[in-house]
């Protein structure tokens, strides 16, 4: 058998450093397809031809079509309208819906088997998009979100308590965005509690930092969005799928009575394995916790229905 093939579609600055890291892991075939013609056959080349000094040996093609993307064990959709500031991501929804509905259908076609990572803003609704439009069960498309937003939450506590990231372990749940709900209960620092190590203030200021991180960097970037971090999200949920991980973290997936939630796509923990989702955990929730799921989980059912008006024939 040779190197799982994984297609990014998209290569702006996320599509691209994700194309990046992947090839850096020397483990993966990779397809970097966009709509400006050059953009990802020049940036494939690039990315090739530093493998003799990063030491990788991977195969990177770009193409602005999806010939050549057959049988792509992952599909990764970076594809979509940036985020500008002062824009919501809700502003983002027609535009992008229409061009995940594009990829959806041409990924359904050429790699039937593989798992869509959703990484397109309204993050939610487009996996919901994808889902319903790609006819692929469930377990196989998932959105990334909770991933970035615990790791944003963990290095804005690392700074604060001025320890080590790594002694961070966090969880976010719900839609992405100023809705999102960390769980302080089950984020803790070398094994303590979150709430042990700092006051009620100083939790709401990192968790309100946590919600609007995305919208902070594009203020401070001016002209585009994250995606550093965003990138390093998307690889460390392809590698827990492809190496069949069965890691724990938190992403979008549709919930069918968990937590309450029925037929949306929202941030919950999930196993993420070779057949993509293997399980959604459910954790205890306080009332004040479900309470704000569910909010968030109401916020993602507007934008779905929204979406769904706008692609009614």
């Amino acid at each position: 058998m040779g190197r799982p093939k994984i297609t990014v579609v998209g290569a702006g600055n996320v599509g691209a450093t994700v194309a990046q890291r992947l090839a850096e892991k020397n483990c993966y075939d990779i397809v970097l397809v966009d709509i400006v013609d050059g953009i990802p056959q020049g940036k494939a080349l690039d990315l090739s031809q530093a493998g003799p000094i990063c030491g990788y040996g991977s195969r990177v093609s770009g193409t602005t079509s999806f010939d050549g993307t057959e049988e792509s064990a992952i599909v990764v959709m970076t594809s979509g309208v940036p985020r500008k500031p002062g824009m919501s991501r809700d502003e983002l929804l027609s535009t992008n819906a229409k061009i995940i509905e594009g990829v959806a259908k041409e990924v359904a076609k050429r790699s039937p088997q593989a798992v869509l990572i959703v990484v397109t803003n309204p993050l939610d609704a487009m996996a919901h998009v994808a889902h319903r439009v790609s006819g692929f069960p469930k377990q196989r498309v998932i959105g990334m979100a909770g991933v970035l937003d615990s790791a944003r939450f963990r290095s804005f506590i690392a700074a604060e308590l001025q320890v080590s990231a790594s002694n961070v372990q966090a969880m976010v749940l719900g839609g992405h965005g100023d809705t999102m709900v960390p769980l302080i209960r089950y984020t803790t620092v070398a094994g303590r509690s979150l709430d042990e190590w700092l006051p009620k203030d100083r939790l709401e200021a990192l968790v309100a930092r946590t919600r609007e991180g995305g919208a902070e960097i594009v203020n401070l970037l001016k002209s585009g969005s994250a995606y550093y971090a965003p990138s390093a999200a998307v690889v460390e949920m392809v590698e827990a799928i492809l190496q069949d991980e069965k890691k724990i973290l938190p992403c979008a997936a549709r919930c069918d009575g968990e937590y309450g939630i029925q037929g949306l796509f929202v941030g919950v923990p999930v196993k993420l394995g070779r057949a993509g989702v293997e399980a959604i955990l459910e954790y205890r929730l306080t009332p004040e916790e479900r309470a704000a799921l569910t909010a968030s989980a109401a916020a993602v059912k507007d934008l779905c229905e929204a979406v769904d008006r706008l692609m009614r024939p």
